[in-house]
């Protein structure tokens, strides 16, 4: 059995429109869940990963319909917390061409976001534990869940657990008098895995790299390198830096591909061209997911690692809703060139 991995953030409810329907064209919502660090769960958990979500969810029928949708994936729920009122919801307008895909956020007061220090035993969430996940959501979404991010990365620091992050910034959450480069910077300071974009960089590090632009259909990845340098020059902790190249052709034809920076070397994946999406949001979380993996499973094979990660997020492209379901098989052939979509049979 490997190592277990532990996730902690927010899950939401998502209610998207059908289609391509604008929410004013809309008389039905579809739901389901997602989020950032539940995303990358179930991604571990169908490649065969032990994993656990921690969360803080409303003991209420929404709540358990949640933690049960979970469970049906494989993954851990005996250390959620319960309490708190309501679970939060995100609501989904996917775009299309030249239309970009919209969210609208409710999820003030959720459940999570008022967590406070000292609800979660993170020495028995640990147990057993090689490697932690966070994203830059979870901080952006109050003080307190800031503060028990935190309280988990300190403890993981202590027991030798790996610490992994995506930066995810998102301007629409932080909202209660900090920003991200106020609050984000103690958090990176004890994270051994970091992953971001070009936009991540500059809002939550103040880093910025020169001559990129991702309206142009194509990222040139080793215009990252210096990035990647100077995240670990101010950072000394960190030992990867990861960055995720989308080139926007349109709302439905992006590039896609990835670079890992490890102190010496830059690894480069190749680029795929997903030129009909039909749902892109949890991209970056499915890259996680691989990339956990893959540095877990390929031991000593960074390039594999990220290969398989930028394979795996590809797709999740053709996949509805947050969560990546795709075996490891099914990515590996990708991997392996065959991109063509026969019918298996």
């Amino acid at each position: 059995m490997r190592n277990k991995v532990i996730t902690f953030g927010e899950i939401m409810l998502r209610l998207a429109t059908p289609g391509y329907l604008r929410f004013s064209q809309s008389t039905q919502l579809t739901a389901t869940f997602g989020g950032g660090e539940a995303n990358v769960a179930v991604s571990l958990a169908n490649y065969g990963i032990p994993v656990d979500f921690v969360t803080r969810l409303p003991k209420n029928d929404i709540g358990m319909a949640c933690a049960m949708e979970l469970q049906k994936y494989g993954v851990g729920t005996g250390k959620i917390v319960w309490g708190g009122e309501r679970l939060g919801i995100y609501f989904l307008e996917t775009g299309a061409v030249s239309r970009g895909s919209k969210v609208v956020y409710d999820r003030a007061h959720s459940a999570v976001s008022e967590i406070e220090p000292g609800m979660i035993d993170w020495d028995k969430v640990f147990e057993g534990a090689s490697w932690f996940h966070w994203t830059g959501i979870t901080p952006a979404i109050s003080q307190s869940a800031a503060h028990v991010c935190l309280e988990a990365i300190k403890k993981a620091n202590q027991l030798g657990v790996t610490v992994s992050c995506d930066l995810n910034y998102r301007k629409n959450l932080w909202k209660y008098g900090k920003t991200a480069g106020e609050i984000m910077p103690e958090l990176v300071a004890g994270t051994d895995i970091i992953l971001g974009n070009e936009e991540d960089a500059e809002k939550v590090l103040g880093i910025k790299p020169e001559g990129i632009d991702v309206t142009g259909g194509y990222v040139e990845g080793a215009a990252y390198e210096s990035v990647s340098k100077q995240i670990m020059a101010r950072f000394p902790r960190c030992k990867k830096v990861i960055t995720t190249l989308r080139g926007s052709v349109n709302a439905n034809h992006n590039s896609w591909s990835g670079v890992l920076w490890d102190g010496k070397k830059l690894y480069e994946a190749p680029t795929y061209q997903i030129t009909h999406i039909v749902d892109r949001v949890g991209g970056g979380d499915s890259f996680m997911g691989g990339l956990i993996y893959g540095l877990l499973t390929y031991k000593n094979n960074d390039q594999k690692a990220l290969n398989f990660a930028v394979a795996a997020s590809c797709l999740k492209h053709t996949i509805y809703g947050d969560f990546n379901m795709v075996t490891v098989d099914e990515v590996e052939k990708l991997m392996g060139g065959d991109a063509s979509g026969r019918v298996a049979r």
